[in-house]
């Protein structure tokens, strides 16, 4: 049992001030007024989060960072197990308690040719995330992962396999993505022109050329499609569509069941998303650059128009604890609407929101505590403690923290006396 106290806790509607926030086993059992439960004779740890804010672990809904950590250069390959456990260490260290990686089903990637993106390669990491969540809060990973299957709809040899994972069980999320250039994501030819990575540049002839080979390349029928969206719903999984760009490609993944609207690609679409039901995913380093790298709506824009529910870190989770306090300090958006953004809405999106996303008791104990450090002019939000399934994953001490005072001796007391519950000591 843990109590954390001296800190304000985030809720998705309000932050509370004088609260202690009580976890037994793998779940929150209290938010009470603080120093309501006896910690000593409780024989609880006490977690003192230095008027820190104590948050939901944040939930990512769509992030290819698993990717990048497996191959790092084009033609490397790192071992898989190992980079897995690499990358849940850093998700980890910027508040992401639930991964869904975004593993990408392509037929003919021509953005970037990635050997890890290859369908077997794309299967052992579905391996991976599918072991894990079978022994889930008593195994060695720090964070909750998830499977959140990208289906190109080029890939028409791999529906059958699709279709079998679903019904494994081992499908978290399922979306349906179609880069084909001069539309979705990619409308404007000239962007994609320049986004191509090749050891040439193309021309706008070739690029014509290549828009033109994709367009009439074989497609997965509106059937089949129908069909796994349907097998999704059977099973629990939440289905997205990818790159809207307009109302009626809109209705059109509407009616295949689609229930998240990823990247909408302008206000117009993001807003009648919205009107329809629909959670909208924008990204968090677009919240941070200011712009969106392919020339579409911009997170901020979005936010902004009010028509964005959910953030994700995309392909960089820097993005994800610093969005959260850019939009408050820079937005003026109120805190607890920033994190809800990063927790309990992408949970609500993909069903989950009854078990994670936001601290409520009887969930899980998905717990930050959050501080922000000065450096020059500058704050930076740090996560001090990080805490999945009722588990302190993560300590890490800051110079701001008073390092030599009598609290920082009671902390200390409180790690050592865990270890010692814990049996990591004797």
């Amino acid at each position: 049992m843990y109590v954390i106290r001296n800190g304000i806790i985030v809720q998705p509607d309000r932050l509370l001030f004088g609260y202690e926030l009580v976890v037994d086993a793998d779940r929150i059992a209290a938010i009470q007024q603080q120093g309501t439960l006896e910690a000593e004779r409780a024989g609880a740890g006490v977690i003192d989060a230095h008027g820190g804010y104590v948050v939901p672990g944040l939930v990512d809904i769509h992030s290819d960072y698993i990717e990048g950590v497996i191959s790092p250069r084009p033609t490397v390959l790192m071992d898989f197990p190992t980079a897995f456990f690499e990358a849940e260490r850093e998700l980890l260290g910027h508040g992401i308690t639930t991964m869904y990686h975004s593993l990408s089903a392509y037929g003919r990637d021509v953005m970037d040719t990635k050997p890890v993106r290859a369908w077997e390669n794309t299967q052992r990491i579905m391996a991976l995330i599918a072991a894990s969540k079978r022994t889930e809060g008593r195994n060695a990973h720090l964070i909750r992962h998830r499977l959140h299957l990208r289906l190109e709809i080029d890939n028409v040899g791999v529906v059958e396999d699709v279709a079998r994972h679903i019904a494994a069980g081992e499908v978290d999320e399922l979306s349906f993505m179609d880069h084909t250039p001069g539309q979705g994501q990619y409308r404007d030819l000239e962007i994609w022109r320049r986004s191509v990575r090749s050891d040439r540049e193309l021309s706008m002839e070739d690029a014509l050329e290549v828009a033109k080979a994709c367009e009439e390349s074989p497609k997965i029928t509106l059937d089949a499609l129908t069909s796994l969206a349907s097998l999704a719903r059977e099973h629990g999984v939440p289905v997205a569509s990818h790159d809207d760009d307009t109302v009626e490609k809109l209705e059109l993944m509407q009616q295949l069941g689609c229930t998240i609207s990823e990247f909408p690609i302008s206000l117009e679409v993001a807003a009648e998303a919205r009107r329809r039901g629909m959670s909208t995913v924008m990204g968090t380093p677009n919240i941070l650059l200011g712009k969106s790298h392919s020339g579409n709506l911009s997170a901020s824009e979005a936010v902004r128009g009010g028509v964005a529910s959910c953030l994700c870190s995309d392909y960089y989770p820097t993005a994800m604890l610093q969005s959260a306090f850019v939009l408050h300090h820079t937005f003026k958006l109120p805190l607890e609407e920033a994190f809800a953004m990063l927790t309990i809405n992408p949970a609500r999106a993909v069903a989950a929101d009854d078990q994670i996303g936001s601290l409520e008791e009887g969930k899980k104990a998905d717990v930050l505590v959050v501080r922000e450090v000065e450096e020059g002019q500058h704050s930076y939000p740090v996560i001090t403690m990080a805490m999945v399934d009722g588990r302190v994953v993560s300590r890490t001490w800051y110079p701001s923290l008073p390092s030599m005072s009598a609290r920082f001796a009671t902390d200390a007391a409180t790690v050592e006396e865990t270890l010692v519950d814990e049996g990591v000591r004797a």
